[in-house]
């Protein structure tokens, strides 16, 4: 079981460093995930662990959506995603430019609409548009339509079946909601560890990819994430934040060791996997930073 969709930010290269904190037990069995993205985590944990309670959201309506199909709707989803497949890739480039455009256009007509019988035609095209889509990137505009062109992928796995059917039976009790991060403090408590994955402070004007949503993520938002993450230590939680490390270009800004300083911050080696500028790919450091491990 893997993620369903290529995201920004997705943590599948950090999984080995991350897996370092699960602190699983008899004491710790729910799991909280925010700013769940991707799933990488999620996906993770529960290949390995048999949970008690597993709570999930995300600001971006359309990912908890797709969430909630392949959770509620499956069968449909991959009917509709099998039969996308087929059509796309019948076409020569021209005419999938063509098809990709029309597809486009209709997902952000229903992002649109809250009509609960499109959802999952909705589910469908986001999955879609990822997996041919450049880099795999969601992002969208300040009028929230999703603008990214057409990538050049000649073959590409829009329907995977098999890891589909293993999500949905894994996320069958999972609670899924569309919602601020801070809303999931009711679900936490001191048997919780939660991951929290916020857009990542950007490190250079060519590195600011937060625009999944029509909502922003600047350093104040950042500042309000670490006096939840107070909060929630004072619950007992287990807690672990990732971020972008600003020291990998100014050496002496330390805005993340000022916001958490009363934590463990912990660097780890990262590969940049989407970013606009293609000359900036490559090595670079972001920060792990945990309640727990003294």
């Amino acid at each position: 079981m893997k993620p369903f969709l290529k995201w920004a930010g997705g943590k599948k290269q950090l999984l080995k460093d991350i897996e370092q904190y699960y602190p699983f037990s008899n004491d710790i069995t729910k799991y909280a995930e925010p700013f769940v993205g991707g799933g990488a985590v999620l996906f993770d944990i529960l290949n390995k662990f048999d949970l008690e309670m597993v709570y999930i959201s995300d600001v971006n309506a359309e990912l908890i959506n797709t969430y909630r199909v392949i959770r509620d709707n499956n069968e449909e989803l991959i009917g509709l995603l099998s039969d996308t497949q087929k059509k796309y890739l019948m076409l020569e480039t021209e005419d999938r430019k063509e098809y990709y455009l029309r597809q486009r256009e209709r997902f952000n007509n229903l992002k649109q609409s809250a009509i609960q019988s499109n959802a999952v035609e909705k589910a469908c095209l986001m999955i879609f548009l990822n997996k041919t889509c450049f880099n795999g990137l969601f992002r969208v505009n300040k009028k929230g339509y999703f603008n990214v062109p057409m990538g050049r992928y000649k073959n590409p796995m829009i329907c995977d079946e098999q890891n589909l059917r293993e999500i949905s039976k894994k996320i069958q009790k999972v609670e899924i909601v569309c919602c601020d991060y801070r809303e999931s403090a009711d679900f936490i408590d001191a048997k919780t560890f939660v991951y929290l994955d916020p857009p990542y402070r950007p490190i250079t004007d060519t590195a600011n990819f937060t625009a999944y949503t029509e909502t922003f993520f600047d350093d104040a938002a950042q500042k309000e994430l670490a006096g939840f993450v107070d909060k929630i230590s004072k619950k007992g939680a287990k807690v672990l934040v990732s971020n972008s490390d600003p020291q990998n270009v100014d050496v002496q800004d330390d805005f993340f060791y000022k916001i958490y300083s009363s934590y463990q911050i912990k660097k780890v080696a990262a590969n940049r996997m989407i970013n606009c500028n293609g000359e900036a790919r490559g090595k670079i450091k972001e920060l792990l930073i945990d309640n727990f491990q003294f």
